[in-house]
């Protein structure tokens, strides 16, 4: 059984400037049909960014003929192939680098693990993998945006930076050690344990997490997560 730590899902397309509200519609159509497991119909597109369902069509035909989403014979549309070249491009396809590591460590630890960057004053979940071996799943999506102060994520990345002014004890902390340990602070009576991985500018702070609502699997997880971050620093150098 899945459950997921994260419940936010996108869904109106977000204000902007009257010349970009397609464009902004567009966008959302797309995150709404990538997160989607068994696609969506022009009518749920519609209804979710709340246009009118012809206005849906003709955006998700204009994706279609970029290759970014596909329409099958249910007259569901579902992610198309452009999506992964197009994501493959984000930071040189560091995502697609670190699987195996990340995909070893879940299944070791018998937990939830997933890579994160930060992005402006916000950490971005751009990896989330669950274990195959367990029959409960602790999970949230891929895309996934918190502030960049909480959580054990946050922390491994601002720990990353150079000093703020005002920055949590947890940060300083987090530089000494090489982990820091949060609970409660992005999902309530959930552990994270998270560590830094060691990039180079212009590169992106990064870091890996560990979740579980048991703090005696996150403290077990502990020098392995250290020995994957070890790991993912040597193959992103």
């Amino acid at each position: 059984m899945a459950r997921s730590a994260d419940g936010a899902r996108s869904g109106t397309a977000p204000a902007g400037a009257p010349g970009s509200q397609t464009l902004a519609r567009g966008l959302a159509a797309l995150q709404l049909v990538a997160n989607s497991r068994s696609g969506l119909t022009a009518q749920q597109v519609a209804d979710d960014i709340g246009v009118h369902r012809t206005i849906a069509y003709r955006l998700l035909s204009t994706l279609a003929q970029f290759r970014f989403v596909t329409k099958g014979e249910d007259g569901r549309y579902r992610p198309g192939a452009a999506l992964a070249v197009l994501g493959a491009s984000f930071d040189n396809n560091v995502r697609q680098l670190c699987l195996p590591t990340l995909r070893a460590l879940a299944d070791e630890l018998r937990t939830t693990v997933s890579l994160l960057v930060a992005e402006g004053d916000e950490q971005v979940a751009i990896a989330v993998i669950t274990p195959t071996n367990v029959s409960y799943q602790l999970s949230f999506h891929e895309g996934s945006r918190h502030p960049l102060d909480r959580g054990a994520a946050g922390i491994a990345l601002l720990a990353s930076m150079p000093p703020r002014p005002g920055e949590r004890d947890l940060v300083q902390q987090a530089r000494t050690q090489g982990w820091v340990m949060t609970h409660g602070e992005i999902e309530p009576n959930t552990y994270g344990l998270a560590v830094p991985v060691r990039r180079q500018p212009p590169s992106p702070p990064t870091c890996i997490n560990l979740i579980s609502h048991r703090e005696d699997v996150v403290l077990r997880g502990k020098d392995a997560v250290i020995e994957a971050a070890e790991k993912l620093s040597d193959t992103l150098r």
